[in-house]
């Protein structure tokens, strides 16, 4: 009867966890005295979710209808805008840009890839880097656009960023999930999952973040196609997870680093989600996250957690990171963006250009790390 913030699932509450819950106004009432008589403390971080909601979306109208040129990386876009905003790029960026997709969402989306990076040399090793796998965690997408605009907009005047651009390729996916965003617009601001059809339930999507096959509907995933974390029928079982999957495995050779953005808990997450275990580089991805934490805090003092997923976070299984690490991508991260649960998934358009800002630097010293060669 509640929707379940942080942690994402019922199976993650243990006695002394902090946990942030959406309850509809009408539980509220009842609710609270139950707090009380369990002596269970609370606190009510947003006491009127609706003039929250309308508060970060209701000037929309006049404002995107600016030229691409003067498009405003400071607010949440809709998926039409940032598809048209990929489409711009590709046509007016076309030396570092090349946008393509690789396959289509369950209501028969395109899922665009842009490609970005200087064709200097017939093999490049590359990134991945995804944003959007949970519809409502909208501070990813924004962070997709923003490194793309960092990139194209420093290329010439910072040497960290050339050398980037010129070393690497950037595979960009700025909305993994594009039918579940496209829904978090038009209906339902919190929802998490894909929008794929469930025969025998009424409940619609499958958690696209614990589709994967690996270790799948395992711990910290649920059966119930209901659910928050449902993992769906069978593994890829999602035609956005299996249009990525074989992307990544078709081009595991050449990636080297896999990204995806989450919201929200401030950390730097690496392999494994599934089970309390050390992966075999652990040195190199742990001084690579530690690294990329202190440079995201140089900025404005927000400290991030980073170690493990299963240990920091808490057990998953059929996550994307996992599949990537498990399928030869030796650096997998996951983070966990702003905030820590004072605004949740509403996270201020005020807040997206230092979110971005500081998110920036860690994924420059992960890929500058990553040139590197660590042994």
């Amino acid at each position: 009867q509640v929707d379940l913030w942080q942690p994402s699932s019922p199976f993650h509450i243990v006695e002394g966890t902090v946990t942030d819950v959406r309850v509809p106004q009408n539980t509220s009432r009842s609710l609270l005295p139950y707090l009380q008589q369990a002596n269970i403390q609370y606190t009510i971080l947003i006491p009127d979710l609706q003039k929250a909601i309308e508060n970060q979306t209701g000037l929309r109208s006049y404002r995107s209808r600016r030229s691409l040129s003067g498009y405003n990386y400071e607010i949440y876009h809709s998926l039409e805008e940032i598809q048209g905003w990929m489409h711009h790029l590709n046509k007016t960026h076309s030396d570092l840009v090349h946008m393509f997709s690789v396959g289509k969402s369950y209501e028969g989306r395109p899922l665009f890839v842009l490609k970005v990076g200087k064709r200097s040399r017939p093999y490049k090793k590359a990134v991945w880097i995804d944003c959007g796998i949970h519809a409502r965690e909208w501070i990813g997408p924004a962070f997709c656009q923003w490194f793309v605009k960092e990139a194209l907009q420093t290329y010439q005047t910072d040497p960290a960023m050339r050398k980037m651009l010129t070393q690497l390729y950037f595979y960009v996916m700025p909305v993994f999930n594009v039918d579940g965003y496209h829904f978090s617009w038009t209906n339902d601001r919190f929802w998490r999952k894909t929008r794929s059809k469930n025969t025998r339930f009424r409940c619609h999507g499958v958690d696209a973040n614990r589709n994967w096959k690996v270790k799948w509907c395992d711990e910290g995933a649920s059966f119930h196609p209901c659910d928050d974390t449902y993992c769906g029928p069978f593994p890829e079982s999602e035609p956005e997870v299996k249009a990525v999957a074989h992307f990544l495995r078709k081009h595991r050779k050449q990636i080297k680093a896999y990204l995806s953005f989450h919201a929200y808990a401030q950390m730097l997450l690496y392999p494994y989600s599934y089970k309390y275990a050390t992966i075999p580089n652990f040195s190199c991805v742990e001084s690579a996250a530690y690294n990329a934490v202190n440079a995201l805090q140089s900025a404005y003092g927000i400290r991030y957690r980073y170690g493990p997923a299963s240990s920091t976070l808490y057990v998953s299984s059929g996550s994307s990171m996992d599949w990537a690490y498990k399928n030869g991508i030796p650096y997998a991260f996951a983070f966990e963006l702003r905030d820590t649960g004072h605004f949740g998934f509403l996270l201020p358009e005020t807040l997206i250009k230092p979110t971005c800002t500081e998110t920036m630097l860690a994924v420059k010293n992960i890929t500058l790390h990553l040139l590197k060669k660590c042994h």
